[in-house]
Formats: C-alpha cells, structure tokens, sequence
C-alpha cells in the first residue's frame, strides 16, 4: 500500500468527506471506504497504519471487521466509533481486541490525538517485528557484511547476483578490509553453505607443503608421509575453496591449480587416480595480480580463470561513514564473549573513530572495539586522534560537519536500538528534527529497528 496513515471506514458519504478534510488538515494521510470488505481488501499484516471504523454498517459491522483484522494482524490498531451511551458495544470491543473507542460525537483534538498514539504503537509493534527478523538472521551461521556507505552498498550489489551461482570471484582489498569476511559471505548465502567452506592462507604456508595441503597425499607419497592426507580441493567438494593471498603461490603450484580447475579433477601426491571435484573457488589479493601477470610473476591464464568477476572492497578510512555501525557490531560481540556491557560512544568518541586513518582497516576497528569493552575510554586513544587537535584533510568544513552529524545520528540510533524516542533524548532534539536529519542524510528508519 501507499502511505495511508488511517483507514476510515464509514457508509455516510457526508461523514467519510469531513473526515477525510479533518485528517488531511492535521497532515496524516487518510483513505476512505463505504464498507468493511472494501476496506478489507486494502489491508495486509505490513499496513503500517491505523484502522476508524464505524459500529453501525450494513452488511460487516465494526466488531466484525476487528475480528478479521485480529485474525489477520493482532497488532493493526483498529478504533471503533460507537453511538453515545452505547456502553456495551465499547466494552464488547475492548474484549475483542480494539485499540480503543470514542464516541460520537466525538471532540476534535481527542481523535487526532488517539490516532496519532495509535499510529506510534504501530510503528514501534512494526519496529519490534523487524528487530526479531533481525536477531533470527543474526542467530545464523556465517558472516554479516555491513555497511550503508556508497561503496559497500556497490560490494553488496555486485554480490548478490552471484550467490546462487558457481562463478569464480576475485576479492582485491587491503589487508584487514574484510576479504575473508566477503567470502565467508558468499559461501553461507549461496546453496553450497551446507558443504565446506575451505580456507587456506597462501602465504603463510611454507612453499614446500602448500602443495600437499592443497591436493593432499597417498601414504608413502613422500618422506614423512605416513597416511592418506585429504587435500583443501578435495576436502572443499561441492562447497568453497577460499585462496587467501592468491598472489602467494609458486608458479609451477599455479600450473597443478589452473589445470584443476579447467578439468574439475584433482590428483593426490602420489595417486594416478584423477578424482572429481566440484568446488567454487574464492581468490583474494592484495596486489595487482593483472601487473604481477604482465611481469611474468603469476600465471597469466591463471589470473583470467580467477578473474570471472572482480570485487573491490573499499579500505575503512574510504567509508567512514560506516564506522559507527560496525564499532557497534564489533561491541556487541566482544560484550556478549566477555560477558561485559556494551557501552554506547559518544559524540566526542564517535568523531575521534571517524578521524582515524585505519591503517589497519576493520581488522584494525575489531580489535579497537574488544579493547573498549575490556579497558573503556581510554582504549580510544589508540588511535592517536584528539578531536580538538585535529587537522582537517581534504574535506570542506561543510562536508565534514555533515559527516559527523551523520555518524552521531547513526552511532546514537544504533546505541538506541532503533529506538527513536531513545535517540531523541541521546542527541537532545525533537522528533521533527531528527525526521529532517535522517531524511537529509538518507538514512532509513527501516534499517534501525527496535
């Protein structure tokens, strides 16, 4: 549905006109219906408003309506509108599940002021129900990629059509920006999560067991070699190999693992017997592998077999603007493993988060958030920044004014759970203010949720 704010349900054309002036007057979105079913029919359990109805109506009446409307959405708040006197029919409709009702005639600023409590209670129930949508995904195996900046929003958009397919992917990003991160997510949002996700760093493995590693062994396939050894290939059937450090690997290695991947067969050290593999393979880097291949020090045809999709992902200090979400996150987490409480930035320590260089990326932010939980303040000096010292980059003192007021209002929401009362009170502004700010930084209310 569209924005409709109250549902008005009445079978005097007179009496739907003038409500639909006084409703309209006091800027809350209205749509009118002569009967139940019509109006029925506009009604779904993601109406984000309210329902007016009148008792008395031909055919469905007021009560009956509520009941559909129960059936339908417990938390759809549905205010009957009863004759004066009528005493039973009100309590009737308490007992039955009404959010309220009011009789007729009725007093102006009583109405719009019950419908404007009524439309907050939904939005707070709306609010609640996303939450825990939330928590049950978060409850999940695997990964969360966050982020609302411009460039993680590109990351995501260039994933998603890939999760439900098999196409090699190439992660270019920094160390620490989040490359393992990335593919974790892949592999848990795409249908081989149920099979093995296979992890291995290409250059934190001695060049003379990276290959037994990789395609395992038979017995006696060499010295020291005293039983089979299933390699990572093998071992990552049906599910994700993730090459970490790709650019790593010995040239004559590339050769075995080009050929692996155009045959879908694999060969342990020592065996003859080709075995079938069927494996998605996730490579990162943090080097130019297409120069690297120029200079003749990786595979060229190795790079193109990885190289069926490309995705960057940005250092932190090219995303400030997700900072605050994710020392938030990272909070959490550290809060829930040592079993400490989460204390919420402030403004001050907020900014101090969003002047860092992060040479050290979200790796860098990580464990600055565990050491916050264990230590407090004084964990933020790390970073080495005094907002008060601090020497503007490039950034226009407009453009940077606009940055904090962004990060504050979303480490604030976060903090709040979503709560936009809560948030109110942290940032000291109206609710009219707030509305104004998130719409001019383009931030959702969907996204934060209580």
């Amino acid at each position: 549905m569209t924005q409709t704010d109250v549902i008005f349900i009445d079978d005097e054309d007179s009496i739907r006109h003038a409500m639909a002036q006084t409703l309209s007057l006091e800027d809350l979105g209205v749509a009118c219906y002569a009967d139940a079913p019509s109006a029925l029919r506009q009604i779904d359990p993601d109406y984000t408003g309210v329902i007016l109805c009148d008792y008395n109506m031909p055919g469905m009446d007021g009560l009956e309506l509520l009941d559909q409307i129960q059936a339908m959405d417990a938390a759809i708040p549905v205010i009957i509108l009863t004759g004066q006197g009528d005493i039973s029919t009100a309590v009737s409709a308490m007992q039955r599940g009404a959010y309220d009702f009011i009789e007729k005639p009725f007093d102006h600023d009583e109405l719009i002021e019950l419908l404007r409590h009524a439309l907050e209670k939904r939005h707070l129930a709306l609010e609640n129900r996303r939450l825990k949508a939330q928590l049950r995904q978060l409850a999940r195996p695997g990964p969360r990629i966050l982020g609302d900046s411009p460039a993680m929003q590109k990351v995501i958009a260039t994933v998603e059509p890939l999760l439900d397919i098999s196409a090699n992917i190439l992660v270019f990003g920094e160390t620490g920006s989040g490359k393992d991160a990335l593919a974790r997510f892949i592999h848990e949002n795409s249908p081989r999560s149920a099979h093995n996700f296979v992890a291995i760093n290409c250059g934190a493995v001695p060049e003379n067991l990276i290959e037994s590693e990789l395609f395992g062994h038979e017995a006696g396939a060499f010295t020291g070699a005293d039983k089979r050894r299933i390699g990572k290939i093998e071992h990552a059937d049906k599910g994700t190999l993730f090459l970490d450090e790709v650019e790593s690997m010995p040239l004559a290695l590339q050769v075995k693992l080009l050929r692996v991947l155009e045959e879908r067969k694999v060969e342990r050290l020592g065996s003859n017997t080709p075995l079938d593999v069927d494996v998605r393979v996730i490579a990162a880097t943090k080097s130019d592998l297409k120069q690297l291949s120029d200079e003749g020090e990786f595979r060229a045809d190795l790079y193109y077999r990885l190289n069926v999709v490309k995705v960057d992902i940005p250092p932190l200090r090219e995303r400030k603007e997700d900072i605050p979400l994710l020392f938030h996150h990272f909070v959490l987490i550290a809060a829930a493993r040592y079993d400490r409480e989460s204390v919420p930035l402030d403004a001050e320590q907020a900014a101090r988060l969003m002047q860092h260089t992060w040479p050290g990326n979200v790796r860098e932010l990580r464990n600055l958030a565990e050491r916050y939980v264990l230590l407090g303040a004084p964990a933020l000096d790390e970073t080495g920044v005094a907002v008060s010292d601090n020497v503007p980059g490039r950034r226009t003192l407009g453009e940077m004014m606009d940055a904090f007021e962004r990060s504050a209002i979303v480490s604030a929401l976060n903090a709040c759970q979503g709560s936009l009362k809560d948030t109110m009170v942290q940032l000291g502004i109206a609710r009219k203010t707030l509305y104004d700010k998130m719409k001019k930084h383009g931030l959702d209310k969907a996204e934060f949720r209580e």
